[in-house]
């Protein structure tokens, strides 16, 4: 089986080397990057990075920018590291599609442990095609039609789609899609969840009643055959 690519971007040498010795010990191949542009232009060329992890705080393009630039075409799992602790840089990850975020400083096994439990994840995800109620979700190529007609979702709304799919008829809390579609560590405000949700409901037309408030508690998907 081909090694997992890995874009460890930092302008810091010290905190790249630490990062891929680690990565590179635990069978992973690691391509670096010491800027923010430069990052983009690695993962763009090289089209088979298996994941990015992002530093913030970086010269010519900051990580917030590469995680948007990325996110614009792949789905491609991202780690951001970074040495500030304020909720709203965090919450601003979460909206741009982060899937984990870890403060500076950590420890390089957890890193490492993180990254398993994601790419696992990524991988039990791949291959599969969910259909509810003329609405056809591609994970593979990060695709949702309705109706037969592309819909164009933002990273999360395409998580939320397909978590609602796959539990369809499951009333499912708040807390739940946070710690499924945000991940198990994030503590941020759930209201995030009901702004995401009001956005994909717009994007799905009629579709969008599929998924059911349940007052005080949280969702539900029911699809209708039509």
């Amino acid at each position: 089986m081909d090694k997992v690519k890995i874009l460890v971007v930092d302008d810091e040498s010290r905190m790249r080397k630490l990062v891929k010795d680690f990565l590179v010990k635990s069978g992973y191949e690691v391509v670096e990057a010491g800027d923010g542009a430069q990052a983009v232009e690695i993962f763009f060329a090289q089209k088979d990075i298996g994941l990015v992890i992002l530093d913030v705080m970086m010269p010519k393009m900051d990580g917030w920018q590469v995680c948007r630039e990325i996110r614009a075409y792949s789905g491609v799992p991202i780690i951001m590291l970074t040495a500030r602790s304020d909720e709203r840089d965090e919450l601003q990850g979460f909206e741009l599609g982060v899937d984990e975020y870890i403060g500076k400083p950590f420890s390089p096994k957890i890193l490492v442990a993180r990254v398993e439990a994601i790419l696992r994840r990524a991988g039990q995800q791949s291959e599969e095609k969910l259909e509810e109620g003329g609405i056809e979700l591609d994970k593979t190529a990060h695709m949702v039609k309705i109706d037969g007609k592309d819909v164009e979702l933002s990273y999360k709304e395409f998580e939320l789609l397909a978590f609602f799919m796959e539990n369809k008829g499951i009333a499912l809390s708040r807390e739940k899609i946070l710690n499924h579609v945000w991940n198990y560590d994030y503590f941020g405000d759930a209201r995030t969840i009901d702004t995401h949700v009001k956005k994909l409901r717009s994007k799905m037309g009629p579709k969008g009643d599929f998924i059911k408030t349940i007052w005080g508690m949280g969702y539900k998907f029911e699809a209708e055959e039509s």
